[in-house]
Parts: C-alpha cells; sequence; structure tokens
C-alpha cells in the first residue's frame, strides 16, 4: 500500500514530472487529467503553470509556443477520449461503485454544471478541478453532437492552456530567482486535492 501512495505522490509533484518526464508526461498527464476518470486528482492547472515557469527559466528546452501547442493538443485529445468513452461506457459509472479514485458525486456534480451551462461546461470546466476530467464524459452520456463538443472542446483547451502556460512563463521570467520558494508552494497545493479524498474517504468508511 505504501508503494502506491508514494506513486500517487509522484504523480501529484509537477517537478517530478517535469524533472523526469519533460514536456512528454506533462502531455501524457494532462490527456489523462482531462477526460480518464481517475485522472482528477492529477497535477491539472500547477503543472502547467510551472512548466510554463520552467520554460522560462531553460529547465525545458522548447520554446513556450511549442510547449503551448502541445499541451493544446494534448488537453483536446484527453476531452476527445472522454467523450469516446462516455458514450459506450458513461451511463455504467453511475452504477459503479465508490472508490477512492472515483464517485458517483463526481458524475453528477459535472451534471448539475452541464444543467446550468449547457454546452459552456466544456469551457469554463477545463478550469475547474474535478469538473475539468468528468465534463467530456457527461458530454459523451448525454450524446451531444460531436461538432459542437469539438468546437467547445478546442476553444476551451486555448484557454486553458494559454492562460496558466503564459502567466508561469511571465511569472518565470519576473522571479526566477524565486523558483525554489515558488515549486515548494505549487507541490503544497497541489497535494490538497488528493489530501481532501482521502479524508471523505475515511469518513465515510467511519460512518
Amino acid at each position: 500500500m505504501s508503494e502506491i501512495w508514494d506513486s500517487i505522490k509522484t504523480l501529484l509533484d509537477p517537478g517530478t514530472i517535469i524533472t523526469y518526464g519533460g514536456l512528454l508526461l506533462v502531455c501524457i498527464v494532462v490527456f489523462i487529467e482531462n477526460g480518464v476518470f481517475f485522472g482528477f486528482f492529477l497535477a491539472g492547472d500547477n503543472l502547467i503553470l510551472l512548466t510554463g515557469m520552467l520554460t522560462a527559466t531553460g529547465v525545458i528546452h522548447q520554446p513556450i509556443v511549442a510547449v503551448e501547442i502541445a499541451l493544446m493538443l494534448s488537453a483536446i485529445l484527453g476531452y476527445w477520449f472522454g467523450y469516446w468513452f462516455g458514450k459506450r461506457a458513461g451511463s455504467a459509472l453511475k452504477s459503479r461503485p465508490d472508490t477512492f479514485f472515483f464517485r458517483k458525486s463526481h458524475i453528477q456534480a459535472a451534471e448539475d454544471f452541464y444543467k446550468r451551462y449547457g454546452g459552456s461546461t466544456l469551457i469554463i470546466g477545463r478550469f475547474l478541478w474535478i469538473i475539468r476530467t468528468f465534463a467530456p464524459i457527461v458530454a459523451g452520456t448525454i450524446s451531444m453532437p460531436f461538432r459542437t463538443f469539438m468546437l467547445y472542446n478546442v476553444i476551451g483547451s486555448i484557454l486553458w492552456i494559454a492562460s496558466f502556460c503564459t502567466v508561469g512563463y511571465i511569472f518565470g521570467k519576473q522571479f526566477e530567482e524565486y523558483m525554489g520558494y515558488i515549486i515548494i508552494g505549487l507541490i503544497m497545493v497541489t497535494a490538497i486535492p488528493i489530501v481532501r479524498v482521502a479524508i471523505k474517504n475515511r469518513r465515510n468508511k467511519t460512518r
């Protein structure tokens, strides 16, 4: 069990992801978080922000434009996979028992968002933890027209990646000497979602 927990903590550490896997692993993590139902706990926003910072400081050697395009494509493909999965197996998730990596309330939260915002959920949801992962799955479950889905998918991806990665890049250029402290802060913030899920699961087991 401790080995599994150590692996999870490694996945949650943006610095480790970038150091050991570079841009390729960042893209894989973005893909998973944007459409694979157990990927909701991954680094997400902080990882993209840190990617922009480390591109600015030269740790990631590719130009910022190439980095952002790669991340956008990964996010678009992740949503496409989530949509495909939702069309084929989304309804089965509602009868799936709750586990550490999945809760039916996550699907319900995404569905509630669709009731309020419609297709815009695919854009707004990019900036919201949990909704980001389950929005495309629900879109597939309710059989949203594919062209409409892809339009929102592309727009949301561009806005999400461009905003976080560009802010990170500018921040990295301005505060390069403080990067060590910034990375520590991001790692601590990134750990919050997994801690919240663990506490919830423990409370449910106690009840």
